[in-house]
C-alpha cells in the first residue's frame, strides 16, 4: 500500500468546553493523547501531522510519537486548521489521507482500516452512524416539518480521502473563500461522490464535560 497520512486536529481552544479539551485528562492521559496513540500504533498509518494552536508548541509530541513529521498551525476556524495540515502533507508519499478530530479518543483500529480500504478503492469515505431520535426542522419555536429519518445520519471522523482529490477541494473552497461543515462537503459541492461506511457508536467526540464522563465509562477499568 502506498502512503496514508493522518491529519489529527487539535487546535481549538474550547471556548465553550472552559479550556482545550484536547488536553483535559482522561483516565490519566490527555484525550488527544489517546487520539494519537490510535493511530501511531497502527500499522496502515505511515504518516501523522498534528495541527495545534500557536499557543502549544508541540515539541514533547515530536519526542513523543515517532510518526509525527510535522505539526502545523491551526487558523481561524477549522477548515482553515485543516488545510494548514494538507499544506504538511508529503505529496510525493501521500496516497491516502484521513482527517480525525483529535477529540475522539476512542476510534477503534478497525473502523480505521475499513476507512483507509474504503478510501483506496472509492477516493472519498466518511464514517456515519443512524440518527435515531425523531428530528425536527424549527424555526422561532414553530415546527416546520418532521424529516425523514432513515435518510438522516451523523458524520464522524476519520474522513479519508484521496490525496489529490482533498487538496483540490480544499484549494477551490479557500479560493472562493468557502467555509463547509465538514472536509467531505467540500468535495460534495465538486460535484464529487463520497461514500460513507458504517462509523462506531464509541468512537465518540469529547464536546462538553459530560463527554468525558462518558468515555471514561466506556474506557472501563
Amino acid at each position: 500500500m502506498s502512503g496514508v497520512t493522518v491529519i489529527i486536529v487539535a487546535a481549538g481552544e474550547g471556548e465553550r468546553f472552559g479550556s482545550p479539551k484536547q488536553f483535559s485528562l482522561l483516565k490519566g492521559k490527555t484525550v488527544l493523547d489517546w487520539s494519537l496513540e490510535k493511530f501511531e500504533k497502527n500499522e496502515a498509518v505511515d504518516d501523522i501531522i498534528l495541527v495545534l494552536s500557536r499557543l502549544h508548541p508541540g515539541d514533547e509530541y515530536l519526542r513523543k510519537y515517532g510518526k509525527i513529521t510535522a505539526i502545523a498551525r491551526g487558523g481561524e476556524k477549522r477548515q482553515d486548521s485543516v488545510y494548514a495540515g494538507l499544506l504538511s502533507v508529503n505529496e510525493r508519499q501521500a496516497e491516502v489521507v484521513l482527517i480525525h478530530d483529535g477529540v475522539r479518543p476512542l476510534v477503534e483500529n478497525d473502523l480505521i482500516a475499513r476507512i483507509i480500504s474504503e478510501t483506496l478503492e472509492k477516493n472519498a469515505v466518511v464514517p456515519v452512524i443512524p440518527v435515531e431520535d425523531t428530528i425536527k426542522c424549527v424555526e422561532g419555536r414553530r415546527i416546520l416539518r418532521t424529516e425523514e429519518r432513515s435518510q438522516l445520519f451523523r458524520s464522524q471522523t476519520p474522513q479519508g480521502f484521496s490525496y489529490s482529490l482533498i487538496k483540490g477541494a480544499f484549494q477551490k473552497a479557500m479560493d472562493e473563500h468557502f467555509y463547509g461543515t465538514d472536509e467531505a462537503s467540500l468535495v460534495e459541492r465538486m460535484g464529487k461522490p463520497v461514500f460513507v461506511v458504517t462509523g462506531s457508536r464509541l468512537n465518540i467526540k469529547i464536546t462538553t464535560p459530560e463527554d468525558l464522563k462518558i468515555a471514561e465509562a466506556l474506557i472501563g477499568d
